[in-house]
Order: structure tokens, then C-alpha cells, then sequence
């Protein structure tokens, strides 16, 4: 691959090192990612990210205790729900495909449509969305307090056993940032171990830099810029999804949506902001033609004429990006009383 592909990954990489913050706690990520930045006003300490798992996962922070942020995000699915749109609390469906949490720690804006401005706003979101979690803040603020095991929790983590929903949010937000993937194939080649990727990947690793250049929105080490583009996905519908105009009401943004992350890619399905594609192959296709023209479609959607060999080689390649990490983080066998 040019060298010129690369830039943006060694520029990531090096203002990862500079702006990284430590702790006496640490946490170590996989081959192929840069630094966790953690916040100064929310760091890493384990007691932190161990309550926060438990937070995560616990069904007590919706409104009738049947559902919890692992839910819709489940370890075993890739931290999705590999449903086309999510369902929450009494069976209600959302108009969202769960995006991940793997690696989500690496970005800013969240959401699919990037109305939450960190990781933290993401994490109480939905306790209070009457589709997913039903809850109030304010209530499952009260129902925690009452937890002995939780406020000693708490404790540990924060100082004081006190409950605050500024603190939920800094605990689930934690342990979420560990949820990463590295050290795939593709991070052992680049590393040097050519052996890592087969000859198809190898193939489809040009194709995606070179021909395809998927690389002008999936960049740097987790694969995204964290940038909002108009592919088309859902515009031909009778009330489309305005998309990240909804927050910025620029008319630029409409029908606009987060780039996820390209690690972990086959476990995540189905795939775009609406589920609306099943297979890799299907989104494979989707960018051969150019995305669905509307009037507000992203300039860099265009036919890359790909020939069938280069799009198996192509899905051949995302393969090679699902790693470590992640996979032992699995529910607790009991809860905080």
C-alpha cells in the first residue's frame, strides 16, 4: 500500500502518545491500538471499571428490571443485539440499529447520529429513553442508593458511598472503554508477520487502500473516522432518517450517520444505522454501486467497479480485523444487594 494511505495512521498513533494519560491503575490494550485518552475528570481505576460492568449488565436500571444495557450490547454478539433495529423495554422496537461497543472508547460523539457529546452522555442515554430502558435518572438513582453492596461499590470507586447519576455514568463509561479488539491478523501483518494474512487478504488489504480506498472514512487504528457521511441507506423510504442533521440542523448533515468501526465487522451484523443489509457481502455490494442517490448523497459514494474476485478479496480482508479483547468479558454471575 503508498505510503501516502498511512499518514493518518502514524499522525493518530503519535498524538495518542502525547495526549495518553496514566494512572497508577493501567490498562493495556491489544497490538494495533493506540492509548486509551481517558478523561481527566473520569479516569481509569479497576474499582471503576468493575462496578461499571456490573452496572452494565444489571436489568435493575430499567424501569420494570427486564432490561440492561448488555441487552441491546451483548458480549456474545459482538456487544450488539444483531437485530435490525433494537428491542427495549415491553417490546418496543427503536428505529436503530445497536452500533457496538467495541472500541468505542476511541471516539468522541455517539450514537449514530452523534447527539451525545462523550462516552458518559451514551451511557445514561438510554436508561431514560422510553423505548429501551423506560427508567428516570432520577429513580434509578434512588433504587441504587438502597443497595448496600452497590453503595460500598460506590465507595471504593468514588470516595463516598454516594449515588449520583453523573457517577453511574462515569462507571459505565469505564468499563465500556475497555471493551476494545486489536492484535487481528491484519495488526500481527502490519507488525510484521507476514504470514498473518492469507493470499486473499492480502489481495483484499489492496483493494480496500488502493482501489476501493475505504480508507478515506475507515482510517487509523479502529478504523473510523468518526465522521458522518450520506450514503443513501434509507433515503428512498417515504419518511427517511434525517440523520445527524436531527442535531445540527445543518442542512449539510441530512441523512448523515456515524462511520462505525471496522474491527470486529463479521461478528456485528446486520449492518448500516438501519440494519437494513445482512451480509458483508451485501455492504460490499452496496459501495460497488455508489450507495442510493439522493439529494444530499456523500461525494466520495461513487461505482468502484470492483470485478467478483476483488470483492471476495475485499471481504476476505475485513475479516482479518477481529482480534482480542473483548471476548472475556462476560455477565456477572451475581449482583450488588
Amino acid at each position: 500500500m503508498k505510503l501516502v494511505r498511512l499518514l493518518p495512521l502514524f499522525t493518530f498513533v503519535a498524538v495518542a502518545l502525547i495526549l495518553g494519560q496514566s494512572s497508577k491503575d493501567t490498562f493495556r490494550v491489544p497490538l494495533g491500538l493506540t492509548p486509551i485518552l481517558w478523561p481527566k475528570d473520569n479516569p481509569y481505576s479497576a474499582d471503576k471499571a468493575h462496578l461499571g460492568r456490573l452496572l452494565y449488565y444489571d436489568k435493575r436500571l430499567s424501569a420494570d428490571n427486564s432490561v440492561a444495557c448488555a441487552s441491546c450490547h451483548a458480549p456474545d454478539k459482538g456487544f450488539t443485539d444483531q437485530l435490525p433495529v433494537s428491542v427495549g423495554i415491553r417490546g418496543q422496537k427503536g428505529g436503530m440499529s445497536a452500533p457496538t461497543v467495541i472500541n468505542r472508547g476511541y471516539g468522541m460523539l455517539q450514537f449514530w447520529d452523534g447527539r451525545a457529546g462523550s462516552l458518559e452522555a451514551q451511557a445514561i442515554g438510554p436508561i431514560a429513553n422510553p423505548i429501551e430502558m423506560g427508567h428516570s435518572h432520577d429513580g434509578v438513582v434512588r433504587n441504587l442508593q438502597q443497595i448496600a453492596g452497590y453503595r460500598q461499590l460506590f465507595k471504593a470507586s468514588f470516595g463516598t458511598e454516594e449515588v449520583t447519576i453523573d457517577r453511574v455514568a462515569k462507571a459505565i463509561a469505564t468499563f465500556e472503554r475497555t471493551v476494545v479488539s486489536g492484535n487481528a491478523p491484519y495488526d500481527k501483518y502490519r507488525a510484521g508477520n507476514k504470514n498473518a494474512l492469507s493470499a486473499a487478504q492480502v489481495r483484499g488489504l489492496n483493494v480496500y487502500f488502493n482501489k476501493a480506498k475505504c480508507d478515506s472514512c475507515h482510517e487509523g487504528p479502529n478504523f473510523t473516522a468518526n465522521s458522518f457521511h450520506n450514503l443513501g441507506v434509507g433515503s428512498q423510504k417515504a419518511n427517511p432518517d434525517a440523520g445527524r442533521f436531527a442535531v445540527t440542523k445543518n442542512p449539510a448533515d441530512w441523512g448523515a450517520f456515524k462511520t462505525p468501526t471496522l474491527r470486529e465487522i463479521p461478528h456485528t451484523a446486520p449492518y448500516m444505522h438501519d440494519g437494513s443489509l445482512a451480509t458483508l457481502e451485501e455492504v460490499v455490494d452496496f459501495y460497488d454501486k455508489g450507495g442510493i442517490k439522493n439529494k444530499n448523497l456523500d461525494e466520495t459514494m461513487k461505482p468502484l467497479n470492483l470485478s467478483a474476485q476483488e470483492k471476495k478479496d475485499l471481504v476476505e480482508f475485513l475479516k482479518a480485523l477481529s482480534g482480542e479483547g473483548w471476548q472475556h468479558l462476560t455477565a456477572p454471575k451475581s449482583f450488588p444487594q
